[in-house]
């Protein structure tokens, strides 16, 4: 049996944060920073996040599979294990076939980079895969920690542990709007999401998760924004939240849609009432 992560039961999705902002993220009492948006396979992001704190973990979300060499990703990882031991998870994932060329089949690519990571010497227990549809679930079980669905309900959240099992490691990012005005939250959401209305992978997850063609047509319904962006006083924000872990989730990274400079005053506001 692998051993979960433990990285408690939120945490922070979006850029490589400073060593300062990494500094009052642990603080603030979350578990780790993900960086997102395909960073390098070199790691060297994690780095100075790493060196700044004690207890914070850093994790990819995600390296992908068609731009990141597994030879530089694993090297990258035992450079990073060796120096701060247990505090890097590396996130791996297909991407978009708009963007990824060359693009094949998702699931024998996916199997074949997991079996470079193995030859290399990443354990299984320290790497997990973006998953989202069951096919994708059921590899990130088998062959990983678990599984960082990215864009999903809670809803989503509870069929995916009956997939992945008691054992796998299970981490849905969700997206937040600090603001008490539906419209205007509705407003910064949709400006995110608009990318992902065009992608088909998200598109088909989307309806799996039993939205309709209304829905996604852009610019996006209430309905999905509403599901997929927590908004409001954080207190509804962290009920909204916490449905994840009530739902079988381990750990919720949280993406706060916000200004740079606005990012760790959100999370302190927040970090009051989530609980950790």
């Amino acid at each position: 049996m692998r051993t979960k992560p433990d990285l408690g039961r939120f945490g922070v999705f979006g850029r490589a944060v400073s060593a300062d902002e990494a500094v009052a993220i642990e603080a603030l009492g979350y578990g780790a920073v993900w960086v997102g948006g395909s960073p390098s396979a070199g790691l060297e992001w994690a780095e100075p996040m790493l060196a700044a704190t004690t207890t914070l973990q850093v994790a990819s979300g995600i390296v992908n599979i068609w731009t990141g060499p597994a030879s530089t990703v694993a090297e990258a990882y035992h450079r990073i294990e060796a120096t701060y031991p247990g505090r890097f998870l590396l996130g791996i994932g297909v991407g978009h076939p708009e963007a990824d060329r060359p693009y094949r089949t998702p699931i024998d690519a996916l199997n074949e980079y997991l079996d470079r990571l193995d030859e290399y010497g990443v354990p299984p227990d320290r790497r997990v895969v973006a998953a989202v549809g069951p096919r994708l679930l059921d590899v990130a079980a088998r062959r990983s920690a678990g599984a960082h669905p990215y864009l999903t309900t809670p809803e989503h959240t509870a069929r995916a542990r009956k997939i992945v099992g008691h054992n796998a490691f299970l981490a849905p990012e969700h997206m937040v709007v600090l603001s008490g005005d539906a419209n205007h939250a509705r407003s910064v959401a949709r400006e995110t999401l608009a990318t992902y209305l065009g992608l088909k992978n998200a598109v088909t997850n989307f309806t799996r998760m039993g939205f309709t063609a209304a829905d996604l047509t852009r610019p996006g319904s209430d309905r999905l924004v509403d599901a997929v962006v927590a908004h409001g006083a954080t207190d509804r924000i962290a009920i909204a939240v916490t449905r994840h872990l009530d739902a079988g989730a381990d750990h919720v990274p949280l993406q706060v849609l916000t200004t740079p400079e606005n990012l760790v005053p959100a999370l302190t506001e927040l970090a009051r009432s989530l609980n950790q």
